[in-house]
């Protein structure tokens, strides 16, 4: 078997790539072809390397690409940190554990309050509007740990979705009637007219300092200040379709521009 000498990406995100060879993400190291084995422990980085090998290429010195992407995959409780850590705004959050949840809750945050279910959750499952005492206990009894944010009073939020800090699509995401969630999986519209060119330098600013490669940032404005929601390692495309777009296309460009690399 002859290996090329492009560089190597597990995932197939960068199958239209010309710089790159997509080799998949076997389950066990001996199920690659020796040939590819090699060229893998030769390469000094490796493009979406999946949460199975990510850590093991790091252990061993590779870089790897997107960088900080599987480690904060679906936790928002290591983005939180990570957000206060870097003194990025972010919706003032608390995260409560043990059997006096309750009663910290209410004495740090005024109802109504969003409740979260920390990891895991996507496309607006998950987010809990809590109004009272009653909601608070039910949505206690689910989960551990408690993770509670302030209510901003917004009707719609900004996805900025960036890859190597390059700024590759952005829209509005404006809420279903009836609901407090903006996401478009439950309802919501996109509209791509007027993004704020400060929303989108406050994005570009917050993956640089976060380290993230590729992400889909959600923004809002609330009391004339930005703040980052979350940010969603894997998000939806239909934003992009709407506007005739192909997240493949748009990844073999930035190929060919040179961007795609280690430490983005």
């Amino acid at each position: 078997m002859k290996v090329s000498a492009k560089g190597i990406s597990l995932g197939k995100r960068l199958r239209r790539c010309p710089s790159f060879r997509c080799v998949g993400v076997e389950p066990n190291w001996e199920d690659y072809p020796v040939e590819l084995r090699r060229a893998i422990e030769g390469a000094p980085a490796v493009f979406y390397p999946s949460p199975l090998y990510e850590t093991v290429f790091r252990a061993v010195g590779k870089e790897v690409f997107p960088g900080n992407y599987y480690r904060f995959l679906g936790n928002k409780i290591n983005q939180t940190n990570l957000f206060r850590l870097l003194g990025i705004s972010h919706p003032r959050t608390g995260i409560y554990y043990g059997r006096r949840r309750a009663e910290r809750i209410e004495s740090e945050f005024g109802y109504p309050f969003i409740a979260k279910t920390p990891v895991g959750s996507s496309m607006g499952t998950g987010v809990f509007l809590v109004r009272n005492g009653e909601e608070l206990q039910r949505y206690l009894e689910r989960h551990l740990p408690a993770y509670i944010q302030e209510y901003l009073p917004i009707d719609r939020d900004i996805r900025a979705v960036l890859i190597a800090g390059t700024v590759v699509h952005s829209y509005w995401r404006m809420r279903r009637e009836g609901d407090f969630r903006n996401n478009v999986s439950l309802g919501g519209t996109i509209s791509h007219k007027d993004i704020p060119a400060e929303a989108l330098e406050f994005a570009r600013e917050v993956v640089r300092r976060c380290g993230f490669g590729e992400a889909g940032l959600d923004i809002c404005c609330a009391g004339g200040r930005y703040y980052v929601l979350e940010a969603n390692m894997v998000y939806g495309l239909q934003g992009f379709r709407e506007k005739g777009l192909d997240i493949y296309e748009i990844l073999a460009d930035l190929d060919r521009q040179g961007i795609l690399a280690p430490g983005c």
